[in-house]
């Protein structure tokens, strides 16, 4: 590969935890291989009509994938362990809730001219998978601005704009129109797309066949 970063975007949500999972791979292997990166995030809905008081995480999962409580207990506590190696102190109880992620999404896509994208989406993930926080409420979003390095104001007045929702509309429809219907997924240099969290060795291998191939 050349002395550039290399771009990755990735679509995802903040309330995927994959896409948390992913990353931090992500994160190790490009720190390993030491490549350098320019990450752009795009937003995904996992739940586009997800009510604003949200639903109980346990039986949102037992209803959208058919599974039993004891099945939707262990998927979870699979994840604590994932989390535990990788760092990622995921936090699940009995009443986790999975909510509405349009206004986060808002948020990243106005961050991303502040530079500060990850640092929010990085927050974003903390608020809700570490500190068990709403990040369909307003005030939170704007907890996890100023934690990325955001003026709250400037937040506040972003999550107010009227444009913004439009744009992030456009782009969901982008992706989904490209074939992206889960997350995360991550395109490599504009060309290579890679879905689902590929362990820290997969996005090694990622990284050496594209050096490979720069050779």
């Amino acid at each position: 590969m050349t002395d550039q970063p290399l771009r990755i975007d990735i679509v995802s949500d903040v309330v995927c935890p994959w896409c948390i999972v992913g990353f931090t791979q992500l994160r190790t292997a490009l720190h390993e291989v030491g490549v350098q990166a320019d990450i752009h995030w795009h937003p995904f809905e996992l739940n586009p009509d997800m009510p604003p008081e949200g639903e109980n995480l346990r039986d949102h999962i037992m209803c959208k994938y058919g599974s039993t409580a004891e099945q939707s207990r262990r998927a979870r506590a699979d994840l604590v362990d994932l989390g535990t190696d990788l760092g990622i102190p995921f936090v699940f109880t009995e009443d986790s809730r999975i909510v509405n992620t349009f206004e986060a999404h808002q948020l990243l896509h106005w961050s991303a001219q502040g530079g500060r994208q990850t640092d929010l989406k990085l927050a974003l993930f903390d608020a809700y998978f570490r500190q068990g926080r709403d990040v369909s409420d307003r005030a939170v979003l704007l907890d996890a601005a100023e934690a990325a390095g955001l003026d709250r104001a400037d937040a506040e007045a972003a999550l107010s704009d009227p444009r913004l929702p439009e744009a992030v509309r456009e782009k969901e429809e982008f992706w989904i129109a490209r074939g992206i219907r889960g997350v995360p997924a991550m395109i490599f240099g504009r060309q290579h797309l890679v879905t689902g969290a590929q362990g820290i060795e997969g996005y090694r291998r990622v990284l050496d066949h594209l050096a490979s191939n720069a050779a």
